[in-house]
């Protein structure tokens, strides 16, 4: 079953759950609302839904710069918010967010979220895919598979929250449960509030 990004939009709209823990309810649930705002107050995140009433007004912003023969050809600033001063002054916060910065200058995503990607690029792909997949002759339901897996994939290349974060050795994982990890670890409503990238010549 395709859970879609509007799905997880809403559960997490009504709950406060991060961006993994709405999908891993949703599909738990086969998509039912209700079901899946059970089996998240099930799961113990209560707390998540009162971090996100919460104002996050405090945090830091993460730079990196990237020098190639002597000179600066790519710079990144990322917005982390948090909760308190407090936490915003803390070496891990700090560290988080240079990390992130490193990151988006490493990976070059186009979208914080999936919900930040207009529909008409979604279908357009899809589109793309389905039209590359019947060359192949193969039947509507393996088709319907290739696409949903291939989107997953799509989503993975150009959202930050998707991507699979740079460095293994400091975190194994996607940038959003990442975030997510660090919100339940410091018990703060913590997110990527804005990013920028910019680079010569692009």
């Amino acid at each position: 079953m395709s859970i879609t990004a509007e799905e997880v939009k809403k559960l997490r709209d009504m709950t406060g759950a991060g961006m993994m823990d709405a999908k891993q309810a949703l599909k738990e649930s086969n998509s039912d609302l209700e079901e899946a705002v059970k089996y998240l107050r099930e799961k113990g995140l209560a707390d998540s839904k009162k971090r996100s009433s919460k104002d996050a007004n405090e945090g830091t912003i993460g730079d990196y710069i990237h020098f190639q023969q002597g000179r600066a050809v790519a710079g990144v600033l990322v917005e982390l918010a948090c909760e308190t001063d407090f936490v915003a002054k803390s070496e891990e916060f700090k560290s988080a967010a240079k990390q992130i910065a490193m990151h988006i200058a490493a990976m070059k995503p186009s979208y914080m979220n999936i919900d930040d990607i207009p529909e008409s690029k979604i279908e357009e792909e899809k589109e793309i895919i389905v039209k590359q997949t019947k060359n192949d002759n193969k039947p509507k339901e393996v088709i319907e598979k290739i696409v949903e897996g291939k989107i997953k994939s799509f989503y993975s290349d150009i959202v930050l929250s998707e991507q699979i974060f740079c460095n293994p050795e400091l975190y194994e994982g996607s940038v959003g449960n990442m975030i997510d990890e660090m919100s339940g670890k410091l018990g703060e409503k913590i997110y990527i509030k804005q990013f920028s990238h910019i680079e010569i010549g692009s």
